[in-house]
């Protein structure tokens, strides 16, 4: 990765991980595509390599981020989905032209229009936010324990009860304050 930006939160599932380029909404937010080029490394780290992306593409990406994001919040609560949000990840879908095709070794890849045009990119991901927001996938739509995070996450851990987006970051982060409070207490004199 490139010096100068942070690094990408990858995980197994794209529509998350595309949200993840966003971090710590409600703190002191981490933005990990700032440039054009730097969605075009992102979608790149991701198997969806395009040619090259303008600052009007990466508008279309970062807002549809954050449908995704919208939408995948309301999921995890159980409450309504946003309209627009909806709308905009339908549109994204509609308007990529990619196929999904079968690797020798038996896994499902995903290849890109002639031209590999961001727009493409776009509606894999938004194809696999609708599958996830549809629960046509074994797990579970979750939202990070985090109070500064809040990042939404497909929890597919057998027990589906993980509560951290990325145990890495969001949940050593919350042990290690747990712990360090533990250890105030525990030297306080006794009165």
């Amino acid at each position: 990765m490139p010096a100068g930006f942070p690094d990408f939160r990858l995980g197994s599932v794209l529509a998350t991980s595309f949200t993840a380029t966003l971090t710590e909404r409600c703190g002191d937010a981490v933005e990990r595509i700032p440039t054009p080029q730097r969605l075009v490394d992102w979608l790149t780290v991701n198997g969806l390599a395009v040619d090259s992306c303008t600052t009007a593409q990466h508008e279309l990406a970062r807002e549809l981020r954050e449908s995704i994001h919208a939408a995948v919040t309301a999921a995890a609560i159980r409450d309504a989905l946003p309209t627009s949000a909806v709308q905009i990840i339908n549109d994204r879908s509609m308007q990529g032209m990619a196929a999904s095709v079968l690797t020798p070794e038996g896994n499902r890849q995903w290849r890109l229009g002639s031209a590999s045009r961001v727009e493409d990119a776009l509606g894999v991901i938004a194809a696999d936010a609708i599958g996830i927001i549809a629960g046509e996938r074994d797990g579970r739509l979750a939202l990070c324990a985090s109070p500064t995070c809040r990042a939404a996450f497909f929890d597919t851990s057998q027990s589906r009860t993980r509560k951290w987006c990325d145990m890495n970051t969001c949940g050593n982060r919350q042990k290690k304050a747990r712990f360090n409070a533990s250890q105030r207490n525990n030297t306080r004199p006794a009165k």
